[in-house]
């Protein structure tokens, strides 16, 4: 029975998927908006929020919490989020991001999606 099993595995084995998740986690922090397919965007808004309402509360304890889970050796991700997100969002409580369909992918028809912070 698969009872709260409710994260997508993209046919890839724990360390891949964490990887890949981790690296557009990344990508969205830096750009502030990526497209891919609709799984992964909803996959990694749950991430990118909680990293965002984690680092609302600027210490050293929250940076190094943020370098282990964004799992960079360059720290641009993690300054961008504590300098430049963290204090465009303090008022809000939740809600960061925005997903936005744009159709299917011609080569695959896969749904793609456009993942940005409000």
């Amino acid at each position: 029975m698969r009872h709260h099993n409710t994260n997508r595995k993209f046919g890839r084995e724990q360390g891949q998927r964490k990887a890949l998740l981790r690296s557009l986690a990344r990508e969205l922090i830096l750009h502030e908006k990526i497209q891919t397919t609709e799984a992964r965007a909803k996959e990694i808004r749950s991430i990118v929020e909680k990293l965002i309402t984690r680092a609302k509360t600027s210490s050293l304890a929250t940076r190094r919490a943020l370098v282990s889970t964004l799992g960079s050796k360059d720290l641009a991700p993690v300054t961008k989020l504590l300098d430049t997100l963290a204090p465009r969002f303090k008022d809000r409580a939740g809600g960061y991001t925005r997903i936005t369909k744009v159709g299917n992918r011609e080569s695959d028809a896969a749904p793609e999606a456009i993942i940005e912070f409000i």
